[in-house]
């Protein structure tokens, strides 16, 4: 068992190798990506996920997709990244960081040059943007360390960890400081029905850390406030609307109001770029709904009447009045977070100023 995060994206020596995250937690498979085509259906089969994740994959993949043509001339190289560019955005044209990251390696191979020069160019892109993503989760893990004090419980939903992004996570980054540190503390994972990547990933990921965690069914979240065994709740998000309201997987908003009820503060942790000032509020938010076989099956298995109507909204809205605060790239924000929120919006304008 690792003392530190597993990391889902291995790049050495220019092979890029993706763990296959649909197999967790019964077999620990890292795939060789060979070509456009295996990394477009990682990216396509969920073996890969988690917007940032998925970001760096794409990125790794056009250079994977690009070493044929190395000793091609300057403008037929930039034919052929454009073409697989194409192909790529396609695998799954609602991931944000897919489109962005894509793009972003295109436009490194932009100055003239011939096929050799531009291939340097992109590898050189491609891991700058797998070492930013990390310097992000560890600008999180910084500033919500602090939070977590010997003897804790922590809980956490869904997963905003290392299998998301590129080492430490979101939500998990202050844990896995706080354990390097020598902090003792526990951590509660919700299951996270429907999909369950609290018990396959989150549970998963923690112990192979070597971190003290207990896997619960998400119903028995209110009976483990009520004991007095979480002191904390950290959890990531999907979007951060302009007045501060929490767009996350299905079931973190019941948390949030059994927090309340019990007195225990709740934090989001997330990057500069999950917060959506051109979004007021939650409500503004529309929820996917989801295939309901999502529900009516587990594991492959029926667990309910094959015809019974289903609901199953991927996502919730947690009013920003229970968030006690945001764990960010750029500190600890706390209310009104009308206010203090605006500097994630600045910082990430900064960085994207930077990346351009």
């Amino acid at each position: 068992m690792s003392s530190v995060a597993p990391e889902p994206i291995r790049w050495v020596n220019e092979r890029l190798e993706l763990l296959d995250q649909t197999q967790l937690p019964e077999h620990v498979v890292f795939e060789l990506q060979t070509s456009l085509e295996t990394v477009y259906m990682a990216i396509r089969q969920l073996k890969v996920r988690g917007a940032p994740a998925i970001g760096i994959a794409a990125a790794y993949g056009l250079v994977v997709a690009m070493q044929p043509h190395r000793l091609d001339g300057g403008e037929a190289f930039y034919n052929a990244l454009q073409s697989a560019a194409d192909r790529l955005r396609t695998a799954r044209p609602t991931a944000v960081n897919l489109a962005w990251a894509v793009d972003r390696i295109v436009r490194a191979a932009q100055p003239a040059g011939d096929g050799a020069a531009r291939y340097r160019l992109i590898k050189t892109a491609a891991e700058e943007i797998h070492e930013q993503d990390r310097r992000m989760c560890r600008a999180i893990g910084r500033a919500g360390q602090h939070l977590i004090k010997p003897g804790a419980g922590i809980l956490t939903h869904c997963n905003a960890g290392a299998l998301a992004v590129s080492e430490l996570g979101t939500a998990t980054a202050p844990m896995y400081l706080a354990h390097a540190a020598g902090i003792p503390f526990r951590v509660y994972a919700g299951e996270t029905r429907p999909l369950l990547q609290g018990s396959r990933l989150t549970a998963w990921e923690l112990q192979q850390a070597g971190i003290d965690v207990t896997l619960i069914c998400d119903t028995m979240v209110a009976r483990m406030m009520a004991e007095g065994a979480i002191d904390r709740v950290l959890v990531g998000t999907d979007r951060v609307t302009r007045n501060g309201d929490v767009v996350n997987k299905i079931g973190t908003s019941g948390i949030a109001i059994l927090a309340r009820h019990f007195g225990i503060p709740f934090y989001v942790a997330c990057p500069s770029s999950t917060f959506d000032p051109a979004t007021p509020d939650g409500a503004s938010v529309v929820i996917e709904e989801r295939d309901p076989d999502e529900v009516r099956r587990v594991l492959g298995r029926a667990v309910a009447p094959v015809d019974v109507k289903v609901r199953n909204p991927a996502f919730d809205v947690t009013p920003h009045d229970l968030v006690a605060g945001f764990i960010t790239d750029t500190g600890l924000l706390g209310p009104p977070f009308d206010q203090t929120l605006q500097r994630l919006a600045a910082t990430d304008e900064a960085t994207k100023v930077q990346r351009t």
